[in-house]
């Protein structure tokens, strides 16, 4: 059996990389473990020299990184889009989120109202500050902390309402799923691999790397709560020549 293969994820990628991690070991008899945080605190862990061999980050923050000449650049792909749902405490009513006008109410009606420290969170808040809701909600936004899901703030009575990735608060206990957002208030995300400079064993990584790719992979991600990302064409693709 190869070396272990280490890589690392932000959370909402914990999931179907646990799965994937276990499906490739077995059918491949390659050894994969992933290593998962906030996506910031991953990103910060990569920029201070963190050991291992793939990371899957949200794109954005990837290729942040990859400018950093700290992934292989050549190596980049798009994996999954996850969607940002909106999730209340198990048992309440689930508010209508069929319009914009539907979404503004719920959040003008929830008490409190959890958000994430990750691309969500981020988009989230600008949905806000866009529905012209930022001085209004102020006092009841709730971040959680990194690498917690903000369905917890549900579960522990913290918040009623909450947004993230759909993978993240699909199987939390105490957690109801309302659905994702409507319309042109649709959030979502796209998770990219690609290998880390770093690794001393690139081309296996790269196999790895191949496999969370590949048309098997693709039952798995949807099973989680995501679809598998468009890939780009043969002549779109970067070249490392």
């Amino acid at each position: 059996m190869d070396e272990e293969i280490v890589g690392l994820s932000s959370m909402a990628t914990r999931p179907i990389l646990a799965e994937l991690s276990e499906w490739i070991g077995r059918a491949h008899d390659m050894p994969v473990r992933f290593e998962s945080a906030g996506g910031v605190e991953v990103a910060r862990r990569v920029r201070e020299g963190a050991a291992g061999d793939v990371l899957v980050l949200a794109e954005d923050a990837l290729a942040a990184l990859a400018a950093e000449g700290l992934v292989l650049a050549a190596t980049a792909r798009p994996l999954w889009v996850s969607q940002v749902v909106a999730a209340v405490p198990e048992g309440s009513p689930a508010p209508a989120l069929d319009s914009q006008e539907a979404l503004r109410a719920a959040l003008l009606t929830a008490r409190r109202i959890a958000y994430s420290t990750g691309p969500s969170g981020t988009a989230v808040l600008e949905l806000i500050n866009r529905q012209g809701l930022a001085e209004a909600l102020r006092d009841r936004l709730v971040q959680a902390p990194p690498g917690v899901p903000a369905g917890t703030l549900l579960a522990s009575g913290e918040a009623d309402l909450a947004f993230q990735q759909h993978s993240e608060l699909m199987d939390l206990p105490g957690v109801r799923v309302v659905g994702p957002l409507p319309g042109d208030a649709g959030i979502s995300t796209t998770f990219a691999g690609a290998v880390l400079t770093a690794s001393a064993r690139p081309g296996p990584a790269g196999e790895v790397l191949d496999l969370l790719a590949a048309e098997e992979a693709a039952e798995a991600a949807r099973a989680r709560g995501m679809r598998p990302a468009a890939r780009p064409s043969a002549r779109d693709r970067p070249t490392s020549g």
